[in-house]
């Protein structure tokens, strides 16, 4: 069922009371969904089942969850040189505001039920967790967990995942309470970085950015299971770990192997490996799931992955160069929001054709951003890994 985005501001009125202006929606919030047919499947069920087909099926333009209403069309980049997050307005393409993000702020990540937003401020010993509310824009209390570089939630929705990266270690948190269940410490993970999961969500694929490894984590027993050696170069740096729509491949980006690792979807052995440009590093999927958007970072590039075939069918450069890193697709899927690591700005690309739609000038050591709203069933964590 589709959502729509209020358009227009409410006109104020003789007819209207002051108690029903003062309670309406922002202007640019999500409206609630339509109320479903009579007779027609229940979308949760539809869901499910088209999910078996395609992992990010419920991820299609204007399948939001209820959460979504009223939450503001923003975009959140996590500045980690500047300690700032600043606030864009999409519609505009203007920064609107900017906030504290903690000390050295990586990732601005939806949590599982996208009630809240949590920027990940790792500087080590200490390290924190700001939670915006995704429908003021406003941020909460500081949360203090250590070494947050990255989060991530298991797939039932029981664990929130920090991702410790200095401490090789990955630590389990109750996602409400924020209370530590359990710390597994990977030693021979120097690096650990990003992650997903598998289409059961029985496994995790886990990458060790500075040991040139992958590692596989049983999720509900939280055990390092098993790990890969990569092979296209002695020192390489693995970062993102995305599963194809179909559930049959992760695909794994390594900036120093200049491509993309393939290993089978329930990572038991690696596959392939696709060459994609200089400093692979980000992995996002096309809201039909036809085709994935490789950050080429080194080169300031878009390599344009078929995922049917896991070919490579176009390459988009950003005019005058630049530094692709994290990001999300619009809620519209139209856009591809990308964080200029090393130019101090952000990237909009149309989905279509790569054209440059907009290069906008935020804090210091942009990373992780954030576009909000998202549709989805719920968030596994990173920028936008929703199913």
């Amino acid at each position: 069922m589709a959502v729509a985005f209020v358009a227009t501001s409410l006109l104020l009125t003789g007819c209207g009371s002051q108690d029903s202006v003062e309670n309406a929606p922002p202007a640019d919030a999500v409206e609630q969904p339509a109320v479903q047919e009579a007779g027609a499947q229940p979308p949760e069920a539809k869901a499910e089942e088209d999910s078996e087909r395609d992992v990010y099926a419920a991820t299609r333009p204007g399948n939001f969850s209820p959460a979504m209403e009223g939450v503001l069309n923003r975009v959140y980049v996590p500045n980690s040189v500047s300690n700032t997050v600043s606030i864009i307005d999409p519609s505009t393409f203007k920064v609107i505001d900017t906030i504290p993000g903690g000390l050295e702020p990586q990732h601005v990540v939806p949590s599982y039920d996208f009630k809240t937003l949590y920027v990940t401020a790792d500087e080590v010993p200490g390290g924190t967790l700001t939670p915006i509310d995704p429908k003021t824009g406003k941020a909460g209390e500081l949360i203090h967990v250590q070494d947050p570089y990255n989060l991530y939630f298991t797939p039932d929705g029981k664990s929130a995942i920090v991702v410790a990266e200095a401490y090789k270690r990955l630590d389990f948190y109750e996602p409400h309470t924020w209370r530590k269940q359990e710390s597994l410490h990977i030693d021979e993970c120097a690096g650990i970085n990003h992650m997903d999961f598998t289409k059961d969500g029985k496994l995790a694929l886990v990458t060790c950015e500075f040991a040139n490894r992958m590692i596989v984590l049983d999720v509900e027993a939280k055990k390092h299971v098993r790990t890969f050696e990569l092979d296209q170069t002695p020192h390489g740096m693995p970062q993102d770990s995305r599963l194809s729509p179909d559930g049959s491949t992760f695909y794994v980006a390594d900036m120093h192997a200049n491509g993309i690792y393939l290993f089978d979807g329930d990572a038991t052995k690696q596959v392939g490996f696709v060459p994609t440009g200089q400093g692979a590093h980000g992995v996002y999927f096309s809201r039909d799931s036809k085709r994935a958007f490789i950050t080429n970072r080194g080169e300031g590039s878009v390599t344009i992955l078929d995922t049917g075939t896991n070919k490579p069918i176009d390459k988009w450069h950003i005019p005058g160069g630049g530094s692709p890193d994290m990001g999300s697709v619009s809620a519209d899927g139209k856009q591809l929001w990308l964080s200029g690591r090393h130019h101090n700005e952000v990237y909009v690309l149309d989905t279509d054709n790569g054209n440059l739609l907009a290069r906008i000038p935020v804090g210091s050591g942009p990373h992780g951003l954030t576009y909000m709203p998202q549709p989805g069933r719920y968030s596994l964590g990173h920028t936008s890994n929703i199913r």
